[in-house]
């Protein structure tokens, strides 16, 4: 029995430093974090971790209720599952915990506000590319290139035969966005 930290952080250029902290600072032994991964996603694979190792008596720690989940249903169904199998949770941003009535009606409030703001965030998106459109604008991120400097550098490292891992320190990328860079132009038709 024991308080059990969950973090995420939705890139994987993010990290979950502050909440590792925060986490610790509330009385964490154990810290499941998933790193890159969209707190829409019912199915994560340290929440799910995190659920297999959970026994009752124990509580669930997250710094904020977003990084639990963003969808209400998901995250009103993940609360109720944990009640049903003698689970506590508490939010240290938001000092919600189930320990008590208020908190249960709270942490329903809060879910009903971060679902909110993910819709108002998608609504507002969605209106910014409507506008770019009607100016003829690109919306999106620039297309890069075989001639983009990092990709340019991307392939002088790999050619002097260093790790994807070590030209992703070097150039402050993902290995991911290193095989990304990489692959530029292998696929083009001449």
């Amino acid at each position: 029995m024991g308080s059990i930290g969950y973090a995420r952080v939705s890139t994987l250029e993010q990290n979950a430093d502050l909440q590792h902290a925060a986490l610790r600072a509330a009385g964490c032994d154990r810290i499941f974090t998933d790193h890159g991964v969209s707190g829409t996603r019912a199915s994560r694979s340290e929440l799910d971790k995190l659920l297999d190792h959970l026994r009752a008596g124990d509580e669930v720690v997250v710094w904020k209720l977003d990084r639990l989940g963003r969808n209400t249903r998901n995250l009103l169904a993940l609360i109720d599952e944990l009640e049903h199998r003698g689970v506590h949770f508490r939010s240290v941003t938001e000092g919600i915990s189930t320990t008590g009535s208020m908190g249960r009606a709270m942490l329903t409030v809060m879910s009903a506000f971060a679902q909110l703001e993910r819709d108002q965030l998608a609504e507002r998106a969605r209106a910014g590319m409507a506008i770019a459109a009607e100016h003829g604008w690109k919306a999106g991120r620039r297309k890069i290139t075989i001639a983009h400097a990092k990709v340019k550098r991307t392939r002088d490292l790999k050619a002097q035969g260093l790790a994807p891992t070590d030209i992703g320190k070097i150039i402050g990328a993902s290995r991911a966005t290193v095989y990304r860079y990489l692959s530029i132009g292998t696929n083009d038709k001449p």
